[in-house]
């Protein structure tokens, strides 16, 4: 078997618009594709011996061994590898459940698709699967410390990648809520919500945390300091720099007990309490020095330790924390019970789990010692020993819940305590015999203000209701009346994509908003153009949902990044498909256009529920859609009489129908005129027709977010086909005596769409035509085909890369449909792009118009722009000389055709 390639998806994607993140495994069976397991000698009990737990799958019998029982009776070994790939992951502690395995259009080729949790454990297991089947099937065993280590190496992986507790804590709560997140890859940021209306946080400090109060709480003596003066207990204690100050400042804070900390430290490092002797204040004074140049002495307080956490200025939950300890049963020693403490699933290294697990250092041997014991004690039965003199739980402490025990006025002094520090987030450690009474009653103190608190102890408590504190973080930043989301508008379909996008977002644009949008030609803020490029994948919308300007969000969504990533955003508000067409089939295993359009359904499926999946209901496969999806839906339509649309809207549904000369919004019994085509320029005079039906998508996915009619007209009639606002879509220029027109056609729909405007023209049809060459052999003999339909002359070129083909064979190609058609056709084949277009233009006759299909946009327009294109008010070049020398729709245009 041979691994051809592993792809990673993040969003909703052609195989789940649920499951977002999936592992898409191309892999060729080799030997092995006409084998089904049963034929394969001792593979079904190797795989048992392996993998046991197996026999959980169900797969589709449904029951309990399923999986196996279909290894045993014969399948194919990519359905195999994709059910082991889940099994590793589960047996690493990341269970998935989702899985797919699809044999592509090349024999033997298969698809393997299965969910993972971690990113990178899920690319390993996919490799470790077949790494593992192969084994079975050349040895009839994989060795079982290979799968350990298998084991070993996920669960590190897992570990690597985890959030830490706190974190995940908020995300997983962002996430039942429906609240879009994602990790913003530096510092270890993580963005709730998208554009403008988000918020960041790291760990459980937040955008709105202020740096006053996080240095303060950092600065335990200063913190002390504040909260004496407004009359809050807190220990006696002073600060200290050099070993010979340690004497002075023991009889200062009133003698032994003391604690001795770092001034600077967090999790417990280098603190070391109740100290009873010097012996001990030195090696405490050591211990400090290490994690700090400044060193806290204070008086020791007895009592439980208590973490208060205070969100928001309320306190949102209370945990006593025990220190690591463990109990004698009468049998064992202390490091036997030790190790069967450890032993516990929910502990793990520092924050990775629920618990941590105990590890001795100096202060447990010092502890024991003071206790009577050594490591080799046999402790009697219930009979606790601590084994560290604080209670973390990164040491290796538990957490009881005492939210319903506090009293009111520790309510109260807890947070006035937050807010005179000035935190949004504060964990507040006390330290009092009984916290059901207020302070002042038993000589409780304040020891510590924590900016950042852990909120292990509150959402996985040891003992007690786990507490929803995520869930007032969340509240905290997002209030009922303050959205997470930005209204996203996705715009697919094999053609019109770029056009629509950017018209639609010079809609929007008439509503006062910063609109972020992608496109073919780059991705654009506002006004300015953010970062040139065929910028139409994840990468480039998530640069625009992670701006925290954009109001609106316009994503222009191309084939090729759902089908490697999926979709960038886990749901949009308006999802529009323009057409599905036979182009780039054969690439990526999408081979028939209904796949296509299955492929261009993500768009619509992924629309919210309250939301509009914006249908042509002239394309059957597009209006056909509208059974997948779970929004409402709008369709548009060229032909008032479309049943489908009279149907639709005679039940209460949106549609924009071109009728009558008119972009229109149909509802019901009422029609919105929004205006006449005519008066579009994008639809060149009402003669594009592909054109108004871009403009009638636009028009419809605008309208159904809230923008007038008022606001929408504005956009249709100040848009242009210019190659300011529509680089490479149907760009016009006068040049004089002639006219040229530049389009990015590369596929057979979308000639066809640009030969309804071209057969209108009066004078010379001619044209330099082309397309890329990946694209199948049928596909350049249809645009030969379609080109001798359209043109009265023809230069064929090809385009600087042939992406794998032989150089002129695409050509010959094109040559081959023009002859099927028209045998008697004039033209020319002249590879190269540049001289095949100056060839076009030098050999224009008066009134004619040469058409140019190019590769490179740019380049075919500097060419144009060389020769001074005039227009209708001849002008000095300048920097928007190009969008001034193109014609106005409502004169010449109009009048040549």
């Amino acid at each position: 078997m041979r691994i051809l390639k592993i792809q990673t998806l993040r969003g909703p994607n052609y195989w789940s618009i649920r499951r977002h993140k999936l592992i898409v495994m191309r892999l060729d069976l080799e030997e092995l594709a006409e084998k089904p397991s049963n034929e394969i000698s001792g593979f079904y009990e190797g795989l048992v011996e392996a993998l046991p737990s197996l026999e959980s799958h169900l797969c589709s019998p449904g029951c309990h061994g399923g999986f196996l029982m279909r290894v045993r009776e014969g399948t194919m070994m990519g359905h195999i590898i994709e059910h082991v790939a889940l099994e590793l992951q589960e047996l690493a502690g990341m269970p998935a459940g989702f899985g797919r395995t699809r044999e592509t259009g090349t024999p033997g080729v298969y698809q393997v698709v299965f969910e993972y949790q971690e990113e990178q454990a899920g690319r390993y297991a996919a490799r470790a699967a077949v790494r593992l089947c192969q084994s079975i099937v050349n040895k009839g065993y994989y060795l079982r410390q290979e799968l350990e280590q298998d084991i070993e190496d996920l669960s590190e992986l897992q570990r690597d990648a985890a959030l830490g507790p706190s974190t995940d804590a908020i995300v997983q709560e962002a996430e039942a809520r429906g609240m879009p997140w994602m990790s913003l890859g530096t510092r270890f940021l993580i963005q709730l919500g998208y554009g403008v209306h988000q918020k960041r946080i790291q760990a459980t400090m937040t955008a709105q945390t202020g740096i006053l109060g996080v240095e303060l709480a950092c600065d335990k003596e200063g913190t002390k300091r504040i909260l004496a003066d407004a009359g809050v207990p807190v220990p006696r204690g002073t600060v200290i720099n050099y070993f010979d100050e340690l004497e002075t400042a023991i009889a200062d804070v009133g003698g032994y007990p003391i604690v001795i900390k770092p001034l600077d430290g967090n999790h417990g490092r280098g603190i070391t309490i109740d100290i009873r002797n010097w012996e001990e204040a030195e090696a405490a004074y050591d211990a400090a020095r290490e994690v700090s140049r400044s060193i806290i002495v204070e008086r020791y307080y007895t009592g439980r330790d208590h973490r208060v956490l205070v969100v928001d200025g309320k306190v949102v939950a209370v945990a006593e924390r025990i220190p690591a300890h463990v109990v004698g049963d009468g049998a064992s020693t202390i490091e036997e019970l030790i190790k069967q403490t450890n032993r516990d699933p929910n502990r793990g290294e520092g924050h990775d789990n629920v618990l941590t697990r105990i590890e001795l250092d100096r202060t447990s041997y010092q502890l024991l010692e003071r206790q009577g014991y050594t490591v080799d004690t046999v402790l009697p039965k219930d009979e606790i020993c601590y084994l560290r003199a604080t209670a973390n739980l990164s040491t290796g402490g538990i957490a009881v819940d005492r939210t319903d025990d506090i009293h009111p006025e520790n309510v109260w002094l807890a947070q006035r305590v937050a807010k005179v520090i000035g935190l949004d987030i504060a964990g507040i450690d006390i330290v009092t015999e009984d916290i059901t009474r207020p302070l002042r009653e038993v000589d409780g103190v304040i020891v510590e203000v924590n900016a950042a608190p852990g909120f292990r102890m509150h959402v996985s408590p040891s003992r007690g209701i786990p507490r929803n504190v995520a869930g007032a973080v969340l509240d905290m930043l997002f209030p009922p009346e303050k959205p997470s989301r930005i209204p996203i508008l996705a715009v697919t379909g094999t053609n019109g994509k770029t056009t629509t996008t950017r018209l639609l977002a010079h809609i929007f644009k008439q509503t006062g908003q910063v609109i972020g949008y992608t496109t073919t030609d780059g991705t654009y803020i506002g006004d300015y153009l953010v970062e040139p490029g065929d910028n139409t994948g994840p990468q480039s919308a998530q640069l625009i949902l992670q701006d925290p300007t954009v109001e609106v969000a316009v994503l222009e969504s191309a084939r090729g990044g759902i089908l490697r990533s999926g979709l960038a955003f886990d749901a949009s508000n308006v999802g529009v498909v323009l057409n599905v067409a036979a182009d780039h089939l054969g690439i990526g295993d999408i081979d028939t256009i209904d796949q296509m359009a299955h492929l261009k359904s993500v768009v619509a499926e992924a629309v919210l529920p309250n939301g509009y999946a914006v249908l042509n209901a002239d394309d059957v496969r597009v209006a056909a859609m509208r059974d997948r999806v779970k929004s409402q839906v709008a369709f548009f339509t060229m032909s008032p009489d479309n049943e489908l649309v009279k149907q639709h809207t005679q039940q209460g549904g949106l549609a924009a129908v071109y009728e009558n000369g008119y972009l229109s919004i149909l509802k019901g019994d009422w029609t919105l005129r929004i205006e006449q085509a005519v008066n579009v320029p994008l639809t060149m005079a009402g003669k594009a027709p592909f054109m108004i039906a871009n403009a009638l998508a636009a028009s419809l996915a605008a309208f159904v977010q809230g923008v007038s009619i008022e606001q929408i007209r504005a956009g249709l009639t100040t848009f242009k086909a210019s190659v300011n606002q529509t680089p490479g879509r149907m760009n016009l220029f006068n040049l004089g005596r002639y006219h040229a027109l530049i389009d990015y056609a590369h596929n057979p729909h979308s000639y066809e769409a640009l030969g309804g405007f071209i057969r209108n023209w009066t004078g010379e049809r001619i044209g330099v035509v082309g397309g890329p060459g990946d694209r199948r052999d049928e596909d350049f003999i249809t645009l030969g085909k379609l080109s001798a339909g359209i043109f009265d002359r023809i230069i064929i070129k090809e385009d600087d890369d042939t992406r794998g083909r032989s150089r002129g064979s695409a050509a010959e190609l094109i040559l081959k449909g023009i002859m099927q058609v028209k045998p008697d056709c004039p033209y020319e084949s002249i590879l190269d792009e540049t001289t095949a277009i100056n060839k076009g233009l030098d050999s224009a006759s008066d009134g004619s118009l040469v058409v140019i299909l190019p590769e490179s946009v740019t380049r075919a327009i500097s060419l144009i722009e060389a020769r001074r294109p005039v227009g209708d008010d001849i002008q000095q070049p300048n920097e928007n000389s190009t969008a001034d020398t193109q014609i106005s729709v409502q004169s010449s245009v109009a009048n040549q055709l």
